[in-house]
């Protein structure tokens, strides 16, 4: 987002905090007791101006001389008080602590969530980065500022109240001298309001890209070294860091101008009432004590004025935030689960087949066709290879059968002739992913055990069902080979295993979730010639009885497989089984004798 976007951003500061607390419930259930208590704290502090009068003229002013034992009581009950302001303040800070916590670990929940439900091609759209600093950043800035600006916002409100009222009690001609040198400055904050929402919307965005920048440095730190690019990705995260550096200056110069302006008209009003104050003294209306309770009152009315500035900071900074995360969960997700509309439907009962009706595709509205008119039937149970160039639709295909992605064109079915064919988009992302699993190619495996990934395809299984799972593969013995078996931890993104024996592992865990429909991106093609041996067995086992569409890059897949489609340019150009192709005269045929020549050593992808 760019700086003339943030400037015309029609939803003002306040209208996104109402909108905040209408999303948490927890928050506003706890805003009334804790309002109370700051009333309580509040009004504790203008217990001392008061007394420092009462002792001055009739304690120590009496017409018959000092009055000590109303001193010491009115001594007493400012202790009392102070204990009472103390206790206030703690509670306060408690309840508000508590429960900002609670309602922000819900919105951090559900902005999680919701990037989760956002398509494939809206996350790819985004820096990794960038999302993440949506709901770990962008609303711990909105903690800071409701745990301490907002208690701080709270309790300066209410001392400002009251405070005035009792000034104007004390002396009206006073209290309206010190409200007509803030007037200035109440046109100058809501000036200054402006440009900090503008700079703070700037480090919001700096902020995730520095999140960006690293994040991508670490997760590519092996192509890093490799290819010797130190120095170039340094340079790069620190032009992110000077970037959100030179923001921060700039937001920084905006608040110390609201702290000089403030600074600046509370000592204009201090001077004005002592002046004003011994003027009015001399003629007899305010009596000594009252001018110096009165001063006091100025201290308090001032204080939380000066504080403005950091409230002010504070909260455009939370707004700036806030509002990116508000983005986020105001982006619909373009691939929408119709459950959530109450029209879904569960997938018919039985094996699957796949029916597209002349389905076309576009990554971008302006990007040429990743795949175009097409319309053919795979019968359930038929092990489907698709084979293609690189960039002819291959993966697109994939996508689109799993529901990743949703054509721009035409529309797919799921179902049978005997038991019917259900639109993909009216069937319930529940029993989507029950029926249909899809294996990528780089076997994604997340930071725990072996067991613990293989029980993602099925939770609530046993150690000893795992174990069964790798059995019925064939891969016992790779299991048993490792130094801790299925106990085994594989390390972040499975860093710890081969990138075979990731597969391996993918393998089994869409082998416990028994779907009916297996999309799969093809395993073997960047494994050595034993690895690709031990999983071109198990996916046999994997595949046997379920429908399969793979996305195959090495031809020998395709000689398996029951039907070939072949891809090119977006377009199904051929289909029939491995015998008929090879042998007719079309694309097939070149890619496979391009691939038996390359077959000598280890056989090459072809796409």
């Amino acid at each position: 987002m760019t700086t003339a976007e943030i400037e015309d951003r029609s939803e003002g500061a306040l209208r996104t905090l109402r909108r905040g607390l209408r999303m948490m419930p927890e928050f506003r259930r706890g805003l009334p007791a804790t309002f109370a208590l700051a009333l309580v704290a509040t009004a504790g502090r203008v217990v001392v101006p008061i007394a420092v009068q009462q002792v001055i003229d009739r304690g120590l002013g009496a017409p018959t001389g000092p009055d000590m034992d109303l001193v010491r009581n009115l001594v007493a009950v400012c202790a009392v008080v102070v204990l009472v302001t103390g206790f206030a303040v703690y509670r306060m800070n408690v309840r508000l602590f508590r429960t900002t916590e609670t309602a922000l670990a819900g919105l951090r929940a559900r902005a999680f969530r919701h990037v989760h439900d956002l398509s494939v091609l809206h996350q790819q759209g985004q820096r990794r980065g960038s999302l993440v600093s949506r709901v770990t950043s962008d609303v711990d800035q909105l903690s800071t500022f409701m745990q301490w600006g907002g208690v701080l916002g709270v309790v300066s409100l209410g001392q400002l109240l009251v405070a005035t009222v009792v000034m104007f009690v004390y002396s009206w001609q006073l209290t309206l001298l010190v409200l007509l040198c803030f007037v200035p400055l109440v046109h100058a904050v809501r000036f200054f309001a402006k440009r900090l929402a503008k700079v703070y919307g700037v480090v919001r965005e700096r902020v995730g890209d520095v999140l960006a920048a690293v994040s991508e440095s670490v997760v590519g730190a092996s192509t890093v070294r490799a290819y010797g690019v130190r120095e170039r990705t340094a340079a790069r995260i620190d032009g992110a860091i000077d970037r959100h550096y030179r923001a921060q200056v700039q937001a920084q110069k905006t608040t110390a101008a609201v702290f000089v302006s403030g600074e600046f008209v509370a000592s204009v009003a201090n001077a004005a009432v002592i002046v004003v104050g011994v003027a009015l003294g001399l003629a007899g209306d305010i009596t000594a004590g009252t001018l110096i309770a009165f001063l006091f009152l100025v201290s308090l009315f001032v204080a939380p004025v000066q504080m403005a500035s950091e409230v002010l900071n504070e909260a455009q900074n939370a707004v700036a935030g806030f509002r990116r995360v508000l983005d986020i969960l105001d982006t619909e997700p373009d691939v929408r689960d119709p459950a959530l509309d109450g029209a879904a439907h569960e997938l018919p009962d039985g094996p699957l087949g796949v029916r597209f009706e002349h389905v076309g595709f576009r990554y971008a509205p302006d990007a040429r066709p990743a795949l175009i008119d097409v319309d053919l039937e795979i019968t359930p149970r038929q092990r489907v290879a698709i084979v293609g160039e690189t960039g002819s639709g291959k993966t697109t295909f994939a996508k689109l059968v799993t529901r990743l992605m949703d054509p721009t064109e035409g529309r797919l079915l799921l179902g049978s002739a005997a038991a019917g064919w259900v639109p993909l988009e009216e069937v319930a992302f529940s029993s989507l992913r029950r029926r249909v699993v899809m294996v990528p190619q780089d076997g994604y495996l997340f930071d725990a055990s072996i067991a613990a990934n293989v029980r993602y395809g099925r939770p609530g299984l046993t150690d000893a069902e795992v174990l069964a799972a790798f059995s019925d593969l064939g891969l016992g013995d790779w299991v048993a080979g490792l130094a801790d078996g299925t106990a085994t931890p594989v390390g972040q993104r499975g860093e710890s295993l081969s990138a075979g024996e990731r597969q391996l592992v993918a393998i089994a865990r869409a082998y416990v979730a028994d779907p009916d429909l297996l999309v799969l991106d093809e395993a073997t093609s960047a494994v050595d010639p034993a690895t690709e041996r031990r999983l071109t067995a198990a996916l046999d086992r994997l595949t046997t009885g379920r429908t399969t569409l793979t996305i195959a890059h090495r031809l020998s897949t395709a000689e398996r497989a029951d039907e070939v489609l072949v891809v090119d340019a977006g377009r199904v150009v051929q289909r029939g089984s491995h015998d008929e192709l090879v042998d007719a005269e079309g694309p097939y045929a070149g890619l496979h004798a391009s691939w038996r020549r390359s077959s000598s050593g280890q056989a090459e992808p072809v796409g």
